[in-house]
């Protein structure tokens, strides 16, 4: 009778082993099925007279910024559809970011600096040139939390169009500008080559991918820009982030990848393109993925909105 109540005890907690691997099999199946796309959806190519597109950002009314790097100019995707160019000599910009004034911020990678651009009159304001009387390797992607802190990642991508030499800074970090734009301090120093960067809509916590290590991690965002709490959020790069309003994280390269909170992937959208650059929640309503890839522009029409 022993024996056989072991057996029976053994069965019974094989079966409910089996069963809880079915549920979160189950679970994590029908959340990968839920995906982001809106029923009927599909993606859509809207433009690609470019030669490398690049940092989208959303203003207020929706309209799309995003840069052709190369060609060294901004241009607008308009909520009515319409494209034109926002501005020529962009100063060779790359990932752009609206705070919630309007202002438009551009990593301008010609003389590795950081731009604020006011929109109406497009004139350029110079936040950051330097550090320590050094030049930056080159501001690439560039995040603002809610009460005007400046986060920029700086990773060395040498540039034919560059007269400069070789790197000045001691390392590939990610800086922290404060909000009266006075000091500029690094907060992160331990990347290989820092590159996406985006947080959360209530300014608490912070994605950086390191695309060098391949890695993307998340920090919690201290009062004074600091950053702790690091912990790796999923073993992937990305070059371009954005989140959506149910915390979704997504993260760009061989198309795009999208993971949940918990860094559990949840969908994945394939970009018949050598690369995808950086994307971005855009339209009245912020329910339309904008996604630069290489030399075009797509979109997508989703279920789930974009965040400020």
């Amino acid at each position: 009778m022993v024996q056989h109540s072991v057996v029976v005890r053994m069965g019974t907690q094989l079966l409910l082993s089996v069963l809880v691997t079915c549920a979160a099999d189950a679970q994590s199946s029908a959340a990968f099925r839920k995906g982001i796309a809106a029923p009927g959806a599909k993606l859509t190519l809207l433009a690609d007279s470019f030669k490398f597109t690049e940092g989208p950002a959303t203003d207020k009314q929706g309209n799309v910024f995003f840069t052709d790097q190369p060609n060294n100019r901004i241009l607008e995707w308009s909520v009515d559809g319409k494209l034109s160019t926002f501005m020529s000599d962009s100063g060779r910009s790359n990932g752009m970011y609206f705070d919630r004034s309007g202002n438009l911020y551009a990593c301008a990678d010609l003389h590795n600096q950081l731009w604020e651009i006011d929109p109406a009159t497009k004139k350029v304001t110079v936040l950051v040139k330097d550090y320590e009387g050094k030049k930056l390797n080159g501001p690439n992607d560039v995040w603002v939390r809610p009460d005007g802190g400046i986060y920029i990642t700086d990773p060395f991508y040498k540039r034919d169009y560059w007269t400069r030499g070789g790197m000045e800074q001691p390392g590939q970090y990610v800086y922290y500008l404060t909000p009266d734009h006075e000091k500029l301090t690094p907060v992160i120093q331990d990347m290989k080559q820092p590159n996406g960067i985006v947080g959360t809509p209530d300014g608490t916590r912070l994605y950086v991918a390191d695309i060098g290590g391949n890695k993307t991690y998340s920090y919690s965002i201290n009062q004074d820009g600091t950053l702790s709490d690091k912990k790796l959020f999923v073993d992937m790069g990305s070059d371009g982030m954005t989140i959506d309003d149910e915390g979704d994280l997504y993260l760009t390269g061989k198309g795009v990848t999208v993971f949940n909170a918990n860094g559990e992937k949840i969908d994945y959208i394939p970009i018949n393109k050598p690369w995808t650059g950086n994307i971005k929640f855009g339209g009245k309503d912020r329910n339309t993925l904008f996604i630069t890839a290489s030399d075009s522009l797509y979109s997508m029409r989703t279920r789930v909105h974009g965040t400020r």
